[in-house]
């Protein structure tokens, strides 16, 4: 059962910008709530993952998420995590989107949220702090933005399909067995995935094998092992997709975190 965490603030910020920093125990979850300023969600490490009506939105550190003021969400780690949060008023949102999405997290955006946390600035106090934030906010502002880089679905015949591979990510069936299971066929599935998921079948797949290595990576798992619980035959297979789907290696991202390629 996850344990419920508090939320910090509720119906007022400390200051128009603000930034919190936390670790998060494993199987921990903040309840379902809503806020009416902006808030920006990143992990040092571990998996964040919010859940908003309809979609599920899942970020591997080298991805934030954007949530604007005022829309209901419910955020949850699986495994141990090191997150921060900046929360924004209104006032300091409008150059940012106006939907939730994942942004990509550049080298410089991430040190400056890791001097954030270090310094324990949760505020900014004199005009030297006050220009790191503002450098910070443009920052995210021109950050690409994403749907999510694992998107889920609530539609009734991807949902048993993404839920299963969630379970087992080293099935192997491909799209064509699916759709036999599913009684339809594998030009409605695929249909499916590009319209509800925004990517094809294999890819999603290979982004979910991705979040699955990162936590097993972080809990000290062998590449031998992490590559045959995903499926894969051999342990270089499992690199060269890691490879090409991050930019980086395994054993890369074990000795110094997860940058954006």
């Amino acid at each position: 059962m996850a344990k419920q965490l508090q939320v910090p603030f509720t119906s007022k910020l400390p200051h128009p910008v603000y930034f919190r920093a936390a670790n998060l125990p494993a199987a921990a979850a903040y309840p379902r709530h809503r806020h009416p300023w902006g808030e920006f969600v990143y992990a040092y490490s571990g998996v964040m993952e919010l859940k908003l009506a309809g979609s599920h939105y899942l970020a591997p550190p080298q991805y934030g998420i954007w949530l604007p003021p005022d829309l209901e969400h419910r955020g949850m780690n699986r495994f141990e995590a090191s997150h921060c949060s900046l929360y924004l008023d209104p006032a300091w949102c409008r150059g940012l989107p106006k939907t939730a999405c994942a942004m990509a997290v550049s080298p410089l955006m991430k040190s400056l949220m890791e001097h954030l946390r270090t310094h324990e600035l949760a505020q900014p106090r004199t005009s030297a702090e006050r220009r790191l934030f503002r450098v910070l906010i443009d920052q995210l502002a021109l950050a690409p933005a994403h749907g999510s880089y694992l998107p889920m679905s609530d539609d009734p015949l991807l949902r048993p399909v993404l839920t299963a591979l969630e379970q087992h990510p080293e099935d192997e069936r491909s799209l064509t067995e699916w759709a036999k299971a599913l009684h339809t066929t594998e030009r409605t599935l695929e249909r499916r995935c590009q319209q509800r998921l925004g990517l094809s079948f294999s890819e999603w797949r290979q982004r979910l094998r991705v979040v699955k290595a990162l936590a097993m990576l972080e809990q000290g798992h062998a590449v031998e092992a992490i590559a045959l619980d995903l499926g894969y035959s051999s342990a270089s297979a499992f690199i060269a997709m890691f490879r090409r789907m991050t930019g980086t290696t395994p054993d890369k991202v074990r000795g110094h975190g997860f940058v954006a390629a």
